[in-house]
């Protein structure tokens, strides 16, 4: 990993979370971050406990424009950042049946749509300096779709396609890409996704600490990480869908069906 001394870098979904710990470790490795999301009140607490000097904006990632204005104000006040880590994103887990068209447009506003906006305007500054690095987090429900999961496995489909394509268009300008693939991970993520808690129950001794995913993702920036992907046993069982989705869809029916 390359010195995050003085680095901008900024975080979405910054107020809780994984977001909120990737916060501190760019913080106490000497690096800038700013952070984005919805809740001031959080964002000014969090920038409080953080070493040495960091920012904070409110903007709602499924606003377009307010992405735009934001950026433009971070590029105005502080200068055009080194990285971007695309983190907000929120899942609601139900069938196709019982969720609300309002709930499908709601997660590809943020999951997917906010992601590009954020992605396009870091990207002009980071070709002109031939420099930067962009880190889009998806998920394992991007490779292994489950039951009651449809509309957020279709938003972190995209967000895997778009990083793909994003990193190949990208490699002659010298900036990095890199995709993060997670399983359960403890937060409040959870709390709109499987408000009745039976999904989470199911899964909590797999469930990862955000702070250990905050640090692995930390130390991949600046570096040619083409992927993060935890836990690895989820993984491997990820490639084995791929190679094998029928079987697999039999075998682990049980388990695919906890939500």
């Amino acid at each position: 990993m390359q010195s995050l001394q003085d680095k901008i870098i900024i975080v979405t979904g910054a107020s809780s979370g994984i977001g909120e710990r990737i916060a501190h470790h760019v913080a106490n490795q000497g690096g800038f971050p700013v952070l984005l999301a919805r809740r001031a009140s959080k964002l000014k607490e969090i920038v409080q406990q953080l070493p040495g000097a960091s920012a904070w904006y409110a903007c709602d990632i499924a606003d377009l424009e307010a992405i735009r204005e934001t950026f433009a104000r971070i590029r105005s006040e502080y200068g055009p950042p080194d990285a971007l880590i695309n983190n907000a994103g929120f899942g609601i887990f139900e069938s196709v049946s019982d969720t609300p068209m309002n709930a499908f447009q709601s997660m590809f506003d943020v999951n997917v749509l906010g992601l590009i906006q954020c992605v396009k305007e870091v990207l002009p500054d980071m070709i002109t300096k031939q420099y930067g690095h962009i880190i889009n987090i998806a998920s394992q429900a991007g490779k292994i779709s489950t039951p009651k999961s449809s509309g957020y496995a279709a938003t972190k489909h995209a967000v895997i396609g778009f990083t793909n394509s994003l990193r190949m268009e990208v490699k002659d300008h010298h900036i990095q890409v890199t995709g993060v693939n997670l399983g359960p991970v403890r937060t409040n993520f959870f709390d709109t996704a499987d408000p009745e808690g039976a999904y989470q129950s199911s899964v909590e001794r797999y469930m990862l600490d955000p702070d250990v995913v905050a640090k692995r993702i930390v130390q991949s920036l600046f570096t040619s990480k083409r992927e993060v992907n935890m836990p690895g046993w989820m993984n491997v069982g990820a490639k084995l869908y791929q190679l094998m989705p029928g079987l697999m869809e039999v075998m682990l029916r049980n388990q695919f069906s906890k939500k």
